[in-house]
């Protein structure tokens, strides 16, 4: 019996033995495959490691498996991952850094922070827990607050597998290249990721329909086995530049920046470029408008740390490429940056990073190139709905328009991997009004009825006029540009009428409005109404007073005429007469010449003190020959009081107009080229 119980310890501490030596091994092969980045058979090899490991060997498997998943963008899995490795004691900070990014990445917010607090508290970089929680609060406040980008998943040319980095390659922007791991890439399964190799293909735009064509394959020179990707095409359309990863299995793939030239309808044999380093990766080419400038991605010395953006000039005398430039620490961080893409006018580029305050994962910025050929300025985060919590990258831009394409692994996508459109939709501002009677200043008729024929002008701060009239309903509507601001007035006249009043016209408003759409992020409809004063055979004014029996003005009587002064000013096309009258007190023919002089005298005062042009005005004076209380009813009143009341309403001072026709000989002649009298704003007059 002692004998059997022998054999048995002896056998099973042999299968011990074994089983140990096993999973020792396996772990061994994990790890290689691991730092060998080929991250999805990692985790495969992982988890049968992870059965058989010792138990202080735990944490860590289910740490580099948190990593793997991570880098494969399965956030739900690298989060349960982390999460055990902390349950198991794992003792590097770490690992609560790598829990804050996957739980940003699927917008936990809140939580991130508590973990980026616990990698600090744990002994972790405190620059990168602080910015990983400023990080947290802007990505809230940008997902509440989104741009009015208008964002679409280009259904009809992604797949089910991985689709990036879109670029265009010919003049008009109808032909795009991009990559793909759809079904009938060249090669067997991709060691990295465990997905299909990566190929670029092409795909053209109907104009007739506005429908993309079916992708095709890029030919042989292009298209291998191995994985291309993140191809760009010169503008002259005879150069292509991408991206090519030879694969060892246990090794890194080293990908390189290659190039091939247009030889008649295909691309002949591809070269890599001189300033490839078999040591370190190159990627991600994009080409400046001109040719002669070649941004890239890479690891190479001499970076702020992981992938930096870097560029390349192409000496033409020489025929050769010169020596990678670093793009700076405004671009470069310790984190990753890589996926640059540059604008026609090559003067921003953009680029996607792991590190630059973000929404998660990978966010676009755009960095702006300075005179000096240097970015200085601080880069720009795209915010909200092009960034998002998943990577996003690879932007485009349709020429000078805010529309274009990227690439996004958001979720409610088509694959892994997704390229999306976008566009800026115009803001959409309009000024609407009526102009409005404001009724008879004596007995208020006509209030409120609608004027035709009331010339609407509007200035605009871009230096914009335009000039319309009000139609026969009364009303006006104008559309108003982005970022402008307006001055709008009124020009009334003799065609100008109401229902009520026809004949004589109206006074110009004296409301001027001021409206502006700088800094409106919503579109909006302005209300500005107009209430004009209806022009009657005579108008009344203040009160005008002379000395007792003579046509001396007295010195509240030219505030009193201040009031004409306004309305000519007001109404620069207006010919006026002023009227005087006398009470019925007197000789006839004296109060006639006193009438005269008095309606001279305000005539006077107002060219020679106020500056109105004599053809403007005329004097007529009428005497006791148009009295407004008769000496039958004046004599009816009670007091000598009552009597002398009735008595100073017949001698009054008012003004009638004659015309509208003065054109001042003076004024400054209009512009036609900045006057549109008919014409409305159209969509096209605001497209940038």
């Amino acid at each position: 019996m002692k004998k059997i119980t022998k054999l048995t310890l002896t056998a099973l501490a042999v299968v011990m033995i074994s089983a140990n030596g096993f999973s020792q091994k396996l772990l061994k092969k994990a790890d290689a495959t691991f730092e060998a980045h080929q991250y999805y058979k990692a985790i495969q090899m992982y988890k049968q490691a992870y059965a058989q490991a010792p138990k202080d060997k735990k944490a860590l498997i289910m740490y580099k498996s948190g990593v793997a998943s991570q880098e494969i963008n399965d956030y739900k899995a690298a989060e349960t991952y982390y999460q055990k490795a902390i349950t198991a004691s794992f003792d590097d900070p770490a690992v609560y850094l790598h829990l804050a990014e996957v739980l940003k990445n699927q917008l936990k917010y809140p939580e991130a922070i508590v973990e980026y607090n616990n990698y600090k508290a744990k002994g972790g970089d405190g620059k990168k827990a602080d910015l990983g929680v400023k990080s947290c609060e802007l990505s809230q406040q940008w997902k509440d607050a989104p741009q009015r980008y208008k964002i679409e998943n280009m259904s009809l040319i992604n797949s089910k597998e991985s689709d990036f980095s879109p670029s265009f390659s010919d003049k008009k922007y109808q032909t795009i290249t991009f990559t793909s791991r759809r079904e009938g890439a060249l090669g067997a399964q991709e060691l990295n990721l465990g997905t299909n190799h990566s190929d670029i293909y092409e795909t053209k735009l109907n104009p007739k329909d506005g429908k993309w064509s079916t992708p095709t394959i890029l030919p042989p020179a292009i298209s291998s086995p191995v994985n291309e990707a993140t191809a760009w095409v010169s503008k002259k359309g005879d150069l292509i530049f991408f991206t090519r990863c030879p694969e060892e299995s246990n090794k890194q793939a080293k990908c390189a920046v290659y190039m091939a030239k247009k030889q008649g309808s295909t691309w002949g044999e591809a070269t890599k470029l001189p300033f490839n380093n078999d040591t370190v990766q190159f990627g991600h080419p994009c080409l400046n408008s001109t040719g002669t400038v070649l941004y890239f991605t890479s690891r190479k010395s001499g970076g702020y740390g992981g992938l930096d953006i870097w560029s390349c000039t192409f000496d033409v005398k020489a025929n050769a490429w010169g020596q990678p430039v670093n793009a700076g620490p405004a671009v470069n961080t310790e984190g990753d940056e890589m996926y640059p893409t540059i604008t026609d006018d090559n003067k921003k580029l953009y680029f996607s990073s792991n590190y630059h305050p973000g929404m998660g994962g990978l966010d676009i910025f755009m960095a702006e190139l300075s005179a000096d050929g240097k970015f200085n300025k601080a880069v720009e985060n795209l915010k909200s709905p092009i960034n998002s919590s998943f990577d996003d990258f690879g932007i485009i831009f349709e020429g000078k328009k805010q529309r274009g394409y990227f690439t996004s692994n958001r979720e409610g996508g088509k694959g892994s991997d997704d390229i999306y459109s976008f566009n800026l939709p115009p803001l959409n501002f309009s000024c609407k009004g009526l102009g409005l009677s404001s009724g008879s200043s004596r007995t208020g008729a006509g209030k409120g009825e609608t004027v035709e024929n009331v010339k609407i002008k509007i200035v605009g701060s871009d230096g914009t006029i335009n000039e319309f009239n009000t139609t026969k309903d009364g009303s006006y509507t104008f559309k108003l540009k982005e970022k402008n601001t307006y001055t709008i007035t009124t020009e009334a006249g003799k065609n100008s009428k109401s229902a009520t009043f026809t004949k004589d016209g109206y006074f110009n408003s004296q409301d001027k409005r001021v409206i502006s759409t700088v800094g409106l992020d919503k579109s909006k409809d302005f209300i500005a109404d107009f209430e004009l004063k209806p022009v009657e055979r005579e108008i009344r004014m203040p009160q005008v007073l002379y000395e007792l029996g003579k046509a001396d003005l007295l010195p509240q009587s030219k505030d009193s005429l201040n009031f004409l002064y306004q309305t000519l000013v007001d109404n620069p096309n207006i010919i006026c007469q002023l009227n005087a009258h006398t009470d019925s007190r007197g000789d006839a023919k004296k109060n006639q010449e006193l009438s005269q002089r008095r309606a001279q005298s305000c005539v006077d005062y107002l060219v020679n003190e106020k500056k109105i042009a004599p053809a403007r005005l005329s004097a007529k004076g009428f005497g006791k020959t148009m009295l407004l209380i008769t000496d039958d009813v004046i004599a009816k009143a009670k007091t000598k009081q009552e009597k002398e009341a009735l008595h100073a309403l017949n001698r009054r001072t008012n003004f009638s107009i004659l015309s509208f026709d003065y054109v001042d000989p003076n004024a400054p002649k209009k512009d036609p080229s900045k006057t549109n009298p008919t014409k409305k704003p159209t969509e096209e007059d605001d497209e940038e």
